[in-house]
């Protein structure tokens, strides 16, 4: 089945927030500070209040006399010996003093957009700089400069998973060691659609109306609430069209709470659209890790052990999901997919004067997974061990499953070694000495990489998923559901699943991301759980809509509903049936449709896992490196629309490709000012990039929702980062190169190999 959002989308006929306008509206833009560190001693909005034509200019104040809160964080659980998360106070505009370059200082309102740009050059802020802390090792040096008086020392937290004691006894008794430090460095998220906001208030209800870009209604209605104290049915949002997500559009900035305050005080709906300079130092950050691992084995090869040491770059402030993204997300699969009697993790978490960091595609799982399967590679190539065998030696077995880690994970489901065998069958891995000797002929370096690969995915903060139909004077179906489309496909996906429930044509079948007339309960789109959570509650609507049809089409045939059987979309009795379809129009009078109902189910968490295996060429003369070949092979589980898979998975790929490859968020390490702040320096990945990818399924069902489907959404970019690194290594390798960090830029790559031929 194609997509069905494709025609509306590529035509230029999708509706994003900047495309929403609503009579009457004026328009802002924000001050936002010039430098990373200062007290504000002055601000004077004086001479942009006077400016013709604007409305009003809010500072700090104005959030304080709403009574607005801190913006959100997730994390309340404890960490290392019962301490909580240090989380100051996160301000809707600066509040006596600034804290990263891109911070807002000022909301300027007026009838323009170029009117309150002209303005915005009015206002007068007195600075008195202070000392910057750029990266995690700056902010926690004794004697750094402190960003919150209620943070000494800039730490926010450290957490721990797992058993020290019996790791640390695993390892005094292990016959091979290996240590390895990895970074996942800091990447600017730059969603094809930059953020927008339009926001109504509406004062006999008492309701705002906010069009935004976010990844579910649920999750963005309870944030708002939160900061500003409102009923959740005073907040109403509305969002059609998405242009792009991956974990930065699941929270609520500064600028939408802004915002509110202005339309309130206005009167008037108030509309701000982010220019895409403000992209870089406002959207917030992904990634900004540093993880050190160590692997113990017998000397057999069997791994006794594993522990991590990492350090998280929170920014400036405790953004929505960072701290968790940095404990929970980075230790839930320390081990992967790998049968290890121990385990351990701790992360210590720092502030810095930089943009504040949150989820970014895969949120914390393609980092662990590029740590462990870099671990695992440089291992066996340290001491000797096929990367191959050394795996498979240590793979969870599929009897194995469902499999309890020591860190009280529980993997649902699935077979490893099948998985990476599949893999390397169509990756012709014993045919590589060939390819890299051809290379070699031509003066390139060839280098094969895997990575096995194990991800979460399904979780959420809401106990259940709710889903919901309506019906037409004509039979046809307008699906609801409180997750967002950010190009996912839920236009197409959802009403598959109910056909194929049904056993009817998809034609008249539709999905809307909201409900009009009551709160849906559930989760939104994030932790690859779109599928597996609302699509299972849509196939358990399916289900429901026989039973409520059933007596419907007993009165409709004159027969008793014993006598009834349901297949292929129709009811029968005898020779006599009735179509689902045609019973519901039949039913169609006044409202509501009998067959209006809501269904819903609570779906465990899942873990897609897969085989990657890629290999990279590198011209050494200027150290471009080319992905020559590709080749993906993911358990998902049960895959509903494979269409929608593969886009899936090339997708992650080529953003993890980005990573490996060019994407990094670079500070001045003196004055913490954003040295890549626009696409001039910051690497934009493109499609010619990968040229030459496969995407298989092996699919292995989970058990744990009414699907079987695991997810996909993760997947691909989980395993690219270590396949891709590991490939580009073994290219490396003969030159006696055993590690380089991302990303593996050409200058980078050039120098590693001039360096080694200096020797």
């Amino acid at each position: 089945m194609s997509r069905r959002e494709d025609f509306r989308l590529i035509t230029g006929q999708g509706r994003y927030s900047s495309d929403w306008s609503l009579p009457d509206q004026v328009h802002a833009v924000f001050l936002r500070a010039d430098r990373a560190h200062a007290e504000i001693l002055g601000l004077d909005v004086t001479r942009a209040l006077a400016h013709p034509g604007v409305m009003a200019v809010l500072t700090g104040d104005d959030a304080r006399e709403a009574g607005f809160k801190s913006l959100p964080n997730v994390v309340s659980y404890p960490g290392k010996d019962g301490q909580q998360l240090r989380k100051p106070h996160h301000p809707v505009l600066a509040l006596g003093r600034v804290r990263y370059v891109g911070e807002p200082v000022a909301m300027i309102v007026a009838q323009t957009p170029a009117i309150a740009e002209d303005a915005r050059d009015l206002v007068e802020v007195e600075y008195r700089d202070l000392p910057a802390v750029a990266n995690f090792d700056a902010a926690v040096k004794e004697g750094a400069p402190q960003l919150h008086a209620d943070v000494p020392g800039n730490l926010a937290f450290e957490y721990e998973s797992g058993d020290e004691q019996a790791v640390a006894a695993a390892f005094a008794r292990a016959k091979y060691v290996s240590r390895l430090t990895v970074e996942s460095q800091r990447l600017v998220g730059n969603a094809l659609e930059p953020r927008a906001c339009l926001v109504a208030f509406d004062p006999a209800s008492g309701r705002y109306a906010l069009h935004v870009p976010l990844q579910g209604v649920g999750g963005m209605r309870g944030q708002i609430a939160q900061v500003t104290g409102l009923d959740k049915d005073r907040i109403v949002l509305i969002a059609q069209d998405v242009g792009g997500s991956f974990g930065v559009r699941g929270a609520a900035y500064p600028e939408y709470f802004a915002v509110m305050i202005a339309a309130k005080k206005l009167g008037r709906p108030v509309k701000w659209v982010a220019t895409r300079g403000e992209t870089f130092i406002s959207d917030f950050h992904g990634r900004a890790l540093s993880l050190t691992g160590e692997l113990a084995l017998d000397a057999d090869g069997k791994f006794l052990a594993i522990r991590f040491d990492d350090r998280a770059d929170l920014g400036a402030y405790g953004a929505a999901f960072g701290s968790f993204i940095a404990t929970r997300n980075l230790t839930i699969t320390i081990g992967g997919v790998y049968r290890i009697p121990a385990v351990y993790g701790r992360t210590r978490l720092a502030y810095t004067n930089t943009v504040p960091v949150s989820a970014y595609r895969g949120a914390g799982r393609p980092d662990i997974a590029y740590a462990i399967e870099r671990l695992v590679d440089y291992t066996a190539h340290e001491h000797g061990f096929d990367p191959i065998e050394l795996r498979r030696k240590n793979f969870v077995p599929r009897q194995a499953m469902p499999y309890k880690t020591p860190n009280a994970g529980v993997y649902d489901s699935g077979d490893f070694e099948a998985v990476m065998d599949d893999a390397l069958q169509r990756a012709d891995w014993a045919g590589f000495a060939a390819r890299r000797a051809q290379s070699k002929r031509a003066g390139k370096l060839r280098g094969i990489g895997i990575a096995t690969y194990l991800e979460a995915g399904g979780g959420g903060a809401a106990p259940k998923d709710q889903v919901a139909v309506e019906f037409d004077a004509k039979g046809g179906m307008t699906l609801f559901a409180v997750t967002q489309s950010s190009g996912q496909g839920h236009e197409t996906v959802y009403p598959q699943i109910v056909a194929e429930a049904l056993g009817i044509p998809v034609a008249p079948i539709r999905f809307h991301p909201s409900f009009p007339t009551a709160d849906l309960i559930g989760n939104g789109t994030g932790g690859s759980r779109g599928v597996l959570g609302t699509g299972s509650a849509f196939h358990v609507l399916g289900q429901k809509l026989i039973a409520l049809a059933h007596p419907h089409a007993s009165a409709m045939l004159g027969v008793a509903e014993s006598e009834l059987r349901y297949s292929e979309g129709a009811f029968h009795a005898g020779d006599r049936s009735i179509g689902f379809i045609d019973l519901a129009r039949k039913l169609s009078g006044p409202k509501p449709h009998p067959l209006d109902t809501v269904a819903e189910g609570t779906f465990g968490v899942t873990y897609p896992n897969g085989c990657h295996i890629a290999e990279v060429e590198i011209d050494p003369e200027t150290g471009a490196a080319t992905i020559a070949r590709y080749i993906a092979v993911d358990d998902l589980g049960n895959v509903v629309n494979p269409t929608l898979v593969e886009g899936q998975v090339h997708g992650g790929v080529m953003q993890g490709a980005g990573q490996v490859f060019g994407e990094q968020a670079v500070y001045d390490a003196a004055t913490a000012q954003l040295l890549t702040g626009s696409f001039i320096d910051y690497v934009m990945p493109h499609a010619g990039w990968l040229t030459d990818i496969e995407v298989h399924d092996h699919p292995v069902p989970t058990p744990t929702n009414a699907l079987g489907a695991k997810g996909v959404g993760e997947a691909g970019c989980s395993g690219s980062l270590p396949t891709l690194v590991n490939a580009t290594i073994d290219a490396l390798r003969p030159l006696g190169i055993k590690h380089l960090d991302m990303p593996l830029t050409p200058p980078k790559l050039w120098a590693a190999i001039q360096g080694v031929k200096k020797k």
